[in-house]
């Protein structure tokens, strides 16, 4: 019978007072430490153990095992701090990290509610709830026939979005100070906006019993989209829309003088040409009959929608009289119209910076003040210690490993004495910023579930393939060829172009691993193409689809060949343009809600003034009467007939969207224009006119500032190189990136410390990173965005640093502001700022 293994207890390992246990982990001192061991009940076993040394037995002879890690900083004083204390510096580093700004009571009660009031699900359910009193515009009356629910049943819904929105004012009112709270505008505006849709709500149903054949009006429908302005939690639109705010009283004199010089030439053209019997447009209008006509014809002459048609019939008359119209374009459009933009561009710039100013100053002050909580008095100065630090982080990240946490403190410990000073500590939100990798968080699926299989030779020339350049090259000569194929219309080469690109997602899942696989744009565009047509054309052919039908496959795979713009971006001349476009990705979905609120009101505006009175019906002979001129007689031989723009009308919210995006293009915008005011007067042009001034000349406009100061960004940087935050530096220097090699005199002696715990690593076979640093920050300018470093090489922990050119604008002028001021400036001294070799003020 064989003898069974003795059991071998388990300790756990408190460091003495006093001692340096740091430095017996990483064999730096002379001598041996002894530490005090306690059993796992907690009782003194009064056995002493010496870090460093071999001994690793107890008094009694006993093997001992130590339990727990070995951590990068020796013992600390323990100091606990309060719970409440603690939950309350969490709770601020959150905000530093995540970018809010809220200034909330600080007794415990309100902060946990606050941290209540900012969970994900009451988030999101107040988006869902948003975009179901959006949506109600869907079915309310006016709607697409059959489309229209009970008046009860809309008003019911919206009922229940805003007793939510109602509850997620109280709560705030709940942890908020009163006298901020209701300083704050977009607070009032959210009351305001509840109470008169619950007046409006009482009034409709009122109004639909007792004369329901009165065209009832639902005149609060426009206040809908201010809720995703005012709520805190659409942060992104709002910060457009207080932009906006800020620049129109700025750029209100320049407007103003330009309607001016359009009210001085419409007098002139009225005195030049009204009187003129002979001057008539093409279809017997009159030529500048009065002089509301004059300023309309000439506004729209501004936006060239109109040109040459207005000038013709006084260019017919005499040639000279084209002298007018030629210095009313060259004073009204390039000149004064040039000059809103760059008013515009001026003041966005202004603005922008005070926001950014404003986002980096909040962060500081919120870090601040946990500082200022957790702090310890350590000489001259104060500290946050090692022990207070991991209570710290052990909130903020709960899912991290002792060493992370350690690595992090490392970090920021410049001077390297175990403790983190306040300015250091201003810096913890960029730090949290990055992403922080252990060995198993990069191990791919396969390599964590069968990593012998994943590991072995055959798989492992298959990794090498996929990561090799020659394979990216490859794969992109098949689109330019798959490109040609689809120009000259060879469609049997579509099943095997369709089948390669299936296998080049395939290899790339398999050495890659999902999770760093759809981290990258192009990959998910590639794989959704090619996944969807493989699909689809699959579908199709079960179902019997003939081969002309087959058609499903060929939109798709010319998508694919969209990727080619992936290739240009490695040429230098085409890199500013390119990154540009990415930068802007994430606020183009901003200003994209921006535009959508102000589509949304005038959308709801539209439909309660024009719906009814223009009419689709099918452009053919066989129509009854009342079809005739889009169901409208007014209409007959008008250009709005003529034209066939019968869709055109606002009956429902779908039709009234697509009237305004056309509007928006502002081509052919005056004959759209023309058909409503015909079936109703010419008091309706002031609708128009509205929508065009204030998203076409000030919105789009503002849009067009943001692009021009992102483009100047790129290429500033692309100039001056590399913008890095302090803690980005310091990782460098330590070589804790990806793909960087650690300075021997750096190493963390990795291979001394436990990542989890009794977790064996898999044997990977591969070859260790070779390239210099100044290879990496050469590597980091590629513009292959497409590529996937090789994380399989890298042991212990490594952070992932962004390329500059995949930051969004807000970020890199955050960080280049940032670089101007003085590490512990938190806003008090807005003037003193340091050199830079690309500076925030020269950028922005």
């Amino acid at each position: 019978m064989a003898t069974p293994d003795p059991v071998i207890p388990t300790i756990t390992v408190e460091p003495a007072l006093g001692s340096d246990l740091s430095k017996n982990l990483n064999n730096e001192d002379d001598g041996p430490d002894q530490v005090v061991i306690q059993t796992d009940n907690g009782q003194p076993s009064g056995d002493k153990l010496d870090i460093g040394s071999d001994r690793n037995e107890g008094a009694n002879g006993t093997k001992l095992r130590l339990r727990g890690r070995k951590s990068l900083f020796g013992s600390s004083e323990k100091i606990q701090i309060k719970e409440q204390d603690l939950v309350l510096a969490v709770t601020l580093v959150t905000d530093a990290t995540q970018g809010r700004n809220f200034t909330f009571k600080t007794e415990p009660q309100y902060v946990r509610s606050y941290n209540l009031y900012h969970k994900f699900y009451l988030r999101w359910l107040l988006y869902l709830f948003i975009l179901l009193d959006l949506s109600l515009a869907l079915v309310e009356k006016p709607a697409r026939p059959g489309w229209e629910i009970p008046y009860w049943a809309s008003i019911t819904m919206e009922i229940v979005c805003l007793i939510y929105f109602l509850f997620r004012f109280c709560h705030a009112v709940y942890f908020t100070k009163p006298e901020i709270f209701w300083r704050d505008t977009k607070n009032i505006l959210i009351i305001v906006s509840i109470i008169l849709t619950l007046i409006d709500i009482i009034g409709y149903i009122i109004w639909v019993n007792v004369a329901p054949n009165a065209y009832p009006v639902r005149w609060s429908r426009p206040l809908r989209p201010l809720f995703i302005i005012n709520f805190s939690d659409g942060k992104q639109v709002r910060r457009a829309f207080r932009n906006i705010r800020r620049t129109v009283p700025e750029i209100m004199n320049v407007l103003i003088l330009f309607l001016l010089s359009v009210l001085l030439f419409g007098l002139l053209a009225l005195k030049l040409f009204s009187k003129r019997q002979g001057m008539k447009y093409p279809y017997g209008q009159q030529y500048f009959k009065n002089y509301l006509d004059s300023i309309w014809d000439l506004y729209v002459l501004v936006t060239t929608a109109n040109n040459p048609d207005v000038m013709m019939p006084a260019y017919d008359e005499n040639k000279w009289f084209a002298l007018f119209f030629i210095g009313y374009i060259i004073i009204c459009l390039y000149i004064f119209m040039s000059i809103v933009l760059a008013a515009i561009y001026n003041n966005y710039r202004k603005n922008l910076k005070n926001e950014i100013k404003s986002a980096v100053y909040s962060k500081r002050q919120k870090l601040a003040q946990a500082f200022e909580i957790l702090k310890l008095k350590r000489g001259a100065g104060n500290v946050i210690n090692h022990n207070t630090w991991c209570q710290l982080m052990r909130r903020v990240i709960p899912n991290k490993s002792q060493l992370h946490i350690d690595l992090l403190m490392r970090v920021l410990d410049v001077d390297a004495n175990n403790t983190i000073s306040k300015a250091e500590f201003l810096s913890l939100a960029d730090l949290l910023e990055l992403r922080l990798s252990e060995v198993h968080d990069r191990l791919t699926f396969l390599e964590l579930k069968i990593p012998y299989i994943y590991n072995s030779r055959i798989s492992n020339f298959i990794k090498k393939v996929v990561r090799h350049k020659f394979f990216r090259f490859f794969f992109d000569f098949l689109i330019f060829l798959n490109a040609w194929f689809i120009g000259f219309d060879v469609d049997s080469a579509d099943w095997f172009f369709l089948s390669v690109f299936l296998l080049e997602i395939s290899f790339k899942l398999y050495v890659f691993g999902p999770r760093e696989f759809f981290i990258r744009f192009w990959n998910i565009f590639d794989f959704l193409v090619i996944v969807s047509a493989a699909i689809a054309t699959v579908v199709e052919a079960a179902g019997g689809a003939s081969s002309d039908e087959l058609r499903t496959l060929d939109p798709l795979l010319v998508l694919r060949v969209v990727r080619l713009i992936k290739i240009f971006g490695s040429i230098q001349r085409f890199k500013v343009i390119l990154m540009t476009i990415i930068n802007i990705g994430p606020s183009i979905l901003t200003y994209g809600g921006v535009i959508f609120v102000f589509y949304y009101i005038f959308a709801i505006i539209g439909m309660e003034v024009f719906h009814g009175l223009i009419r689709f019906y099918p452009y053919n002979a066989d129509r009854q009467p009342s079809e005739l001129f889009c169901g409208n007689v007014l209409l007959n031989n008008t250009a709005f007939y003529r034209n066939h723009y019968c869709n055109n009308n606002f009956n429902d919210i779908l039709r009234a969207l697509v009237v305004l995006f056309e509007l928006t293009v502002v081509n052919q915008w005056h004959v759209i224009t023309s058909g409503f005011v015909i079936v109703t007067n010419k008091a309706a042009r002031i609708y128009f006119f509205v929508f065009h001034l204030c998203c076409v000349v000030i919105v789009l406009n503002i849009f067009i500032a943001f692009i021009l100061e992102a483009f100047i960004l790129e290429y500033s940087l692309q100039k001056a190189g590399r913008m890095e935050t302090f803690v980005e530096k310091k990782i460098k220097e330590l070589g804790l990136g990806v793909g960087q090699l650690v300075k021997p005199h750096e190493s963390l002696k990795m291979d001394d410390m436990e990542l989890v715990s009794h977790e064996e690593e898999p044997d990977r076979t591969h070859v260790p990173p070779t390239s210099s640093h100044d290879d990496q920050d050469n590597d980091s300018d590629d513009s292959d965005v497409d590529s996937i470093p090789d994380l399989s090489a890298e042991e212990g922990l490594r952070f992932h640093l962004k390329k500059k050119s995949r930051k969004k604008v807000e970020v890199l002028l955050q960080q280049m502001f940032e670089g101007e001021i003085d590490p512990e400036d938190l806003g008090n001294d807005l003037n003193e700022e340091r050199p830079r070799t690309v500076t925030f003020d020269s950028v922005t």
